[in-house]
């Protein structure tokens, strides 16, 4: 069910007014949410639902089993099984075709002709999301960071509700838990700020991610056919495309959730206005960023032994984040590329963030060319992401240049038609310091820009609208 098709417009209509009726009832507003989210999921294959319940089940259990046993060992053989048990189901399904088709083409390559027939392991939408919130869960437990829930329904709200269920914000425990657990009240200023979530993310999914779409699947898919600038814009108009279609989702999540009294969090903060590496992975998709240092790079080790150890812990968990994403190589190239650039500007002890703002021109213009440095490794970045093989990466790097085409100015006009009005937002959120400036500008004002934002939701939004790009992840 995609936020933006119009089955979930009518889901929402009939489960809002229901759950407004239920107000000053945790435990029946709970168990409403608790089967719209299962309604939800199982919208788009309701087979993958005894999955998500078996995880949930086990996760209960063992998180329960967690914080009523006393002896250190039991305690640490139990948190094992839920990380096993949730890898292993995230494993499984995500990775089984991609290492069984890998062995095939290296026998090949080694002179075999294996014969043997594979399983087509389907992927189920959203189990990175889910296998990672789960497993917080069980994980701070086991630390002492939180006390475990005897409510089955409270968990199982947790782990599956509905608004990020498929593609995020990952949660915690920590901070959405509690929220399921005590009374929600919604206040006119959760109800202001959650509309204009929606409305943004449906304009920034419709009108900018889609219509740019159209550039970045053509060059990408076709791309022996384009060189020079075309390259080079079908690499900014997925720039563009990716951003919004995933900032997007969280912003409409996190609209759902406040007009129901949650409040998820921040998924994205101006990532491309990034200084460094470290900078663009505190705004970039924040909740995996921030899961991966709290549970991978710190247990890890973090930067407390040394260079050495620091380099490879970074090499470490930005490859099994670009693994994350997907079984591919083209995730696990990108995953070493952010790793690179992270162990680079910090050899060279770069970290422009944590300096305070310029303010003679020259600094000012130093800081422009941190942000365009950035920028332009974001970019590279991406072309390892978007690019399904060798080939397709070694032309976009040998062939993107200055030289135009017959199809130059289109593209050009598309990607800047679409780039111009997410630029005028971000400066304004950017020069407030407040993501959320238009909500709170006066209601004369609101109601002229949420007016401007329906009326191009209806004559320029892509009537036949895709689904998000992390629906795939």
């Amino acid at each position: 069910m995609v936020f933006t098709s119009w089955v979930f417009v009518g889901f929402f209509a009939l489960v809002y007014p229901a759950y407004l009726l239920l107000q000053g009832r945790l435990r029946a507003q709970n168990l409403l949410l608790l089967v719209a989210s299962c309604v939800f999921y199982g919208y788009w294959d309701w087979r993958f639902l005894a999955l998500l319940g078996g995880s949930t089940v086990g996760d209960y259990f063992l998180g329960r089993w967690i914080g009523e046993a006393e002896e250190p060992r039991a305690r640490k053989r139990l948190v094992t099984a839920s990380v096993v048990m949730n890898l292993a189901v995230l494993g499984f399904f995500k990775y089984f075709n991609f290492f069984s088709d890998s062995t095939v083409e290296i026998l090949a390559a080694l002179g075999f002709q294996p014969s043997w027939t594979t399983l087509n392991v389907i992927l189920p939408v959203g189990v990175s999301f889910y296998t990672f919130q789960a497993l917080s869960y069980t994980i701070d437990v086991y630390r002492g960071s939180l006390r475990s829930t005897r409510s089955f329904v409270d968990f199982s709200l947790y782990v599956v509700f509905f608004p990020q269920l498929v593609a995020g914000p990952i949660e915690r425990a920590t901070h959405l838990l509690p929220q399921v657990q005590r009374p929600r009240r919604v206040s006119l200023d959760e109800v202001n700020a959650g509309l204009y979530l929606i409305l943004w993310g449906f304009f920034k999914k419709l009108v900018i991610a889609d219509n740019v779409s159209g550039v970045a699947n053509t060059v990408f898919n076709h791309y022996t056919k384009y060189q020079g600038l075309d390259l080079v814009i079908g690499v900014l108009a997925f720039t563009l495309q990716i951003y919004c279609d995933f900032s997007a989702y969280s912003d409409i999540a996190r609209g759902v959730g406040k007009l129901m009294g949650f409040d998820l969090m921040l998924n994205f903060k101006l990532p491309y206005l990034a200084l460094s590496p470290s900078d663009f992975w505190q705004r970039w998709h924040i909740s995996l960023s921030s899961w991966l240092r709290d549970y991978l790079y710190l247990p890890l080790g973090g930067n407390r032994h040394g260079s050495f150890k620091t380099y490879r812990n970074l090499a470490l968990t930005m490859l099994l984040g670009g693994l994350w994403h997907g079984a591919s190589w083209n995730f696990v190239l990108w995953g070493a590329f952010h790793g690179a650039i992270l162990i680079v500007y910090r050899a060279l002890g770069s970290a422009p963030e944590r300096e305070p703002a310029p303010v003679s021109a020259v600094g000012q213009l130093r800081r422009v060319g941190q942000i365009l440095m950035m920028f332009v490794l974001t970019n590279v970045g991406w072309v390892l992401f978007r690019a399904s093989t060798l080939e397709q990466i070694r032309w976009f790097f040998t062939q993107a240049g200055v030289a135009t085409s017959s199809t130059t100015s289109e593209f050009a006009f598309i990607l800047v038609w679409a780039a111009l009005p997410m630029a005028i937002v971000q400066i304004a959120q950017h020069r407030s310091g407040d993501l959320l400036v238009l909500a709170r500008l006066p209601l004369p004002a609101r109601v002229a820009v949420y007016s401007a934002l329906v009326v191009a939701l209806v004559v320029f939004g892509v009537r036949t609208s895709s689904e998000f790009i992390y629906f795939q992840f």
